[in-house]
C-alpha cells in the first residue's frame, strides 16, 4: 500500500503516525555506496561535458568541479585518482580563469557581480578542500587557488544588489581564508555583519522568500562554522521550522508572502536537505533529522540532490554522520504576526491565509504583491490560490492591509477612495503646463497633472471585508463589499490542473473557466476531493482583473489551473465554505 492510498483509509491522528514512521524507517541516513554510485554518474555526465569543450560560463561549473574533486578522492569510486579526472578539473579551472575580470568577478546573472562570483566560488573552495594536500593534484590545486586568490580580492570590496547577497559573500569569503587566510577576508565580513541578519521572532528573513531562506541559511551556517560565529545558527533553526510549517504534505513550498519571484512560483523543500541535516547533527535535533528524512523520501531527491552529496559530505564531516529522528508535528496552526499570514495543517489537509502584502502596492522587484489570499490541499487535490477583484476604476484584485485576529476569526481589509480632480488652485498653475509626473492619489496611474495639489471631488468608495474561520472540519470565507453601489466584483478559485470538477458549468464554453452549478461544487485529483460552495453568479466580467497598474503594461497574473468564478455586485455578501 502507498501513502496515499493509506492515507485515504485512515484517520488524521493515524496519517501523522504513518509519516512520522516514514522517518524512523528512513533513518539509515542514505547510505554511502549510494551517494558514491550518484557521483558517479555525475562524474560520468561532467566528464563528457568537459571533453566537448566549455564555452558558456555558469553556476553550475563550482558544483562540477567539486563532484570531480570529490569522485577523484573517495576510495570507493570508480573514478579514484584516475587521471581523466584531473584533466577534467583543469579544463574547469581554466576556462573559469580565462572568464575572470581584472578584479576577480565573472560575467553571469549580472555583469562583473560580486554575489554571483560568491556563488561560484563556494563550491570552488569545497574542490579546494577536498584536495588540498594531495600531491597528486598539484597542478589542479595551484589552478583553483589562482581562481579563488583573484575572487576573493574582488569579494572582499565588491558590491551586492539584495538582502541574501551580503551573506553569499561572506560565507564564500569565509570559505576562501579558510583556504587563504587574509585579514582582508574577515574585515569584510565583520562589516558585513555589522549591518545585522534580520530574521523575525518566527524565523522569517528580510526577503521572506523560500528561494532565499534557503541560500541565507547555507549562508549563515558556512559563516557560522568558517568564523566561529555559532549565534547565527539559531537564526538558522527558527527559519527551518518556519519553511516546515511553510510546507504542503508533498513537499512543495507556500510562497505568498515572498518579495521576491517566487511568488508566483513552485518551490520545494528538496534543496534545504544540507541544512536540515547538518543542523540535526550539529544539535542532535530529531526534528531537524526527521525533516532530512522525510526529503530523502521525496521522488525529486535522487535527480536533483544526491549528485552532489558526495563533495558535501567530504568536505564537512558533520553532515556525513547518522542523525536523530522524532515524530514531527502534522497538527498545527500558526499565525504569524510579522507578514500577516495564518497556516494550518491537520494530516495531509493544510490552508494559507494571507494579508502581508506591502503598502502601498506598487508592482516591482522586492515589493510583496501577491494578490492571493487563500489556498488549501487536501492529498493530492490542490487549490492554488482564490483571489478576489472588481471593476472599480481598475483598481485590480483586492490586497488586505493586514490580517486582525478577533477570538478565532481572521479579519482582512481594504479600503480604496477614487477621486475626480477639480482644476489647480492659481497659485499652482503654470503657464507652461508643465506640472510635476506624479501618481495619483488612488495610485492606480501616473500624470503629469501635480495630483497632491488638486482639489478631489465624486469620490468613489469601495471597502472589502473578508472574515476567515474554522468551523468544525470547514473552512468559512465571509465576504462583504460595500461601498460605491452596483460595482462588478469577483473571486477566482484556481485549483491545479489535472483534477476532475463536479457541480460546476462552463463559462461560454470556456476549458478552464467555470461557474459553480449547485450549492456545493467539488474538485477531486486520484479520489483526493475539496468541497467548495456555494456559488453565484450575476455577471462575467471575469477578465483583466489585475488592474491598471499593471494590465496596461500587458501583464498577467492569471496562473495555470482550471478557474472557478463566483461573480456579484456591490453591496456583496457571500459565505463561501470548503472542506
Amino acid at each position: 500500500m502507498n501513502r496515499s492510498q493509506f492515507i485515504k483509509s485512515v484517520s488524521a491522528a493515524a496519517v501523522a503516525l504513518k509519516f512520522n514512521n516514514l522517518f524512523a524507517q528512513n533513518q539509515a541516513n542514505y547510505d554511502w555506496p549510494k551517494i558514491v554510485e550518484a557521483n558517479n554518474k555525475a562524474v560520468s555526465d561532467i566528464l563528457k561535458a568537459t571533453q566537448a569543450g566549455l564555452k558558456t560560463l555558469k553556476r553550475s561549473l563550482g558544483f562540477d568541479l567539486a563532484n570531480l574533486a570529490a569522485g577523484f578522492s573517495e576510495k570507493t569510486s570508480n573514478y579514484y585518482e584516475k587521471e581523466e579526472l584531473i584533466s577534467g578539473m583543469k579544463v574547469i579551472s581554466e576556462f573559469i580563469i580565462s572568464q575572470q575580470k581584472a578584479d576577480g568577478t565573472l560575467d553571469f546573472g549580472n555583469l562583473s557581480s560580486p554575489p554571483d562570483t560568491a556563488f561560484i566560488i563556494e563550491p570552488i573552495c569545497a574542490a579546494g578542500n577536498i584536495l588540498k594536500g594531495n600531491s597528486k593534484c598539484q597542478e589542479v590545486n595551484l589552478l583553483i587557488k589562482k581562481i579563488i586568490e583573484k575572487s576573493g580580492a574582488g569579494l572582499a570590496v565588491g558590491g551586492v544588489h539584495t538582502p541574501n547577497h551580503r551573506w553569499v559573500v561572506c560565507a564564500a569569503l569565509a570559505k576562501i581564508n579558510h583556504l587563504y587566510p587574509n585579514p582582508k577576508y574577515t574585515k569584510r565580513i565583520a562589516e558585513w555583519l555589522s549591518e545585522g541578519v534580520f530574521c523575525d521572532k518566527d524565523g522569517i528573513y528580510l526577503e521572506r522568500s523560500m528561494t532565499y531562506a534557503e541560500v541565507i541559511d547555507r549562508s549563515m551556517i558556512t559563516v557560522a562554522a568558517y568564523t566561529n560565529r555559532p549565534e547565527l545558527l539559531k537564526m538558522v533553526e527558527r527559519n527551518l521550522h518556519w519553511v516546515y510549517e511553510c510546507m504542503e504534505p508533498n513537499g512543495n513550498l507556500v510562497t505568498f508572502p515572498s518579495r521576491r519571484q517566487d511568488a508566483y512560483m513552485q518551490w520545494n523543500i528538496l534543496l534545504f536537505y544540507p541544512q536540515y541535516r547538518f543542523m540535526a547533527n550539529k544539535f542532535s535535533d530529531g526534528f531537524m533529522g526527521s525533516v532530512a528524512a522525510f526529503i530523502e523520501s521525496m521522488p525529486g531527491f535522487d535527480p536533483t540532490i544526491s549528485k552532489d552529496l558526495l563533495y558535501l559530505f567530504l568536505e564537512d564531516e558533520i553532515l556525513a554522520k547518522k542523525y536523530p529522528t522524532k515524530p514531527l508535528p502534522t497538527d498545527f496552526q500558526r499565525f504569524y504576526e510579522g507578514i500577516n499570514m495564518l497556516r494550518g495543517r491537520k494530516g495531509e489537509e493544510t490552508f494559507s491565509l494571507f494579508g502581508g502584502a506591502d503598502q502601498p502596492i506598487i508592482i516591482g522587484s522586492g515589493r510583496s504583491t501577491n494578490p492571493s489570499f487563500f489556498g488549501m490541499q487536501k492529498g493530492k487535490a490542490i487549490l492554488k490560490h482564490i483571489r478576489m477583484s472588481s471593476s472599480f476604476f481598475s483598481t485590480g484584485f483586492f490586497r488586505s492591509e493586514g490580517i486582525k485576529k478577533v477570538g478565532n476569526q481572521y479579519h482582512l481589509y481594504q479600503k480604496i477612495e477614487a477621486p475626480y480632480y477639480q482644476p489647480l488652485p492659481d497659485k499652482f498653475k503654470k503657464v507652461n503646463g508643465d506640472y510635476e509626473l506624479s501618481q495619483s492619489t488612488d495610485r492606480r496611474f501616473w500624470n503629469k497633472m501635480d495630483f497632491k495639489n488638486r482639489p478631489k471631488s465624486n469620490i468613489s468608495l469601495l471597502e472589502y471585508k473578508v472574515v476567515f474561520e474554522e468551523i468544525n472540519d470547514e473552512k468559512v470565507i465571509n465576504f462583504d463589499v460595500r461601498g460605491t453601489t452596483g460595482v462588478p466584483l469577483v473571486i477566482e478559485l484556481t485549483f491545479a490542473k489535472g483534477g476532475k470538477l463536479l457541480g460546476c458549468d462552463s463559462i461560454a464554453g470556456s476549458e478552464e473557466n467555470f461557474s459553480i452549478k449547485e450549492k456545493e461544487a467539488s474538485y477531486e485529483f486520484e479520489g483526493d476531493k475539496i468541497s467548495f460552495g456555494p456559488g453565484e453568479f450575476t455577471h462575467q466580467t471575469i477578465n483583466n482583473m489585475e488592474g491598471e497598474m499593471y494590465s496596461t503594461h500587458f501583464g498577467s497574473l492569471r496562473s495555470n489551473g482550471m478557474h472557478i468564478y463566483i461573480t456579484g455586485r456591490t453591496p456583496f455578501v457571500h459565505t463561501l465554505k470548503l472542506s
